[in-house]
C-alpha cells in the first residue's frame, strides 16, 4: 500500500502545488500518492498561480492540471503524513485534529525535510526569483523525504 502524502499551503495556488508536483515526480505511484490543499478557500476549484505553473515546467514537472481545495478534517484519515509550508498553516491544521494520533502525522515540510523548523516562504507577492527560490527549498525537502521516510 502507497504512503499517502499531503501538502498544505494557505491557497494551494503556490508552494503546495509545487510540493505536490516536486514529490509526484521523483517517487514512484505505487509508493507514494501526493496531493495538496489549502487552510483557506480563497482559489478553490482553480489552477496554481502561472508563476509556480512557469517554475515546474521548467524543471520539467507539469502541475497544470492540478485544481486548488482546501483542507478538510476528513483529511487526516485519508493521508499518513501531512506537510505544512509554515507555521501558521501547521497551527490551522493542527486545530481541526481530533486526537493525537492527527497530530502526529503533520509537521513542516522543511523540518521532515531535513531543513530544521524552517518554513517554506510564501513567494506570491514576489517575482520569478522567489518562485525558483521555493522550487529549490522544497526540492531538497522532497529529496529528503524520498530517501528517509518514506522508504522506512
Amino acid at each position: 500500500m502507497p504512503v499517502r502524502v499531503l501538502m498544505v499551503c494557505l491557497g494551494n495556488i503556490c508552494r503546495s502545488p509545487l510540493a505536490e508536483g516536486i514529490l509526484a515526480h521523483i517517487t514512484d505511484p505505487a509508493c507514494c500518492v501526493v496531493d495538496s490543499a489549502g487552510t483557506a478557500g480563497y482559489h478553490i476549484g482553480n489552477p496554481p498561480d502561472p508563476r509556480s505553473i512557469e517554475v515546474a515546467a521548467a524543471h520539467g514537472i507539469d502541475i497544470s492540471r492540478q485544481r486548488c481545495r482546501q483542507f478538510v478534517r476528513a483529511d487526516f484519515d485519508r493521508f499518513d503524513y501531512i506537510f505544512a509550508m509554515d507555521r501558521e498553516n501547521l497551527a490551522n491544521i493542527r486545530r481541526l485534529a481530533r486526537s493525537a494520533d492527527e497530530l502526529q502525522k503533520v509537521s513542516l515540510l522543511l523540518e521532515a525535510g531535513g531543513a530544521g523548523p524552517q518554513e517554506v516562504p510564501d513567494p506570491y507577492y514576489g517575482g520569478p526569483q522567489g518562485f525558483e527560490a521555493v522550487y529549490r527549498l522544497i526540492y531538497g525537502a522532497c529529496e529528503h523525504l524520498r530517501g528517509n521516510l518514506l522508504q522506512n
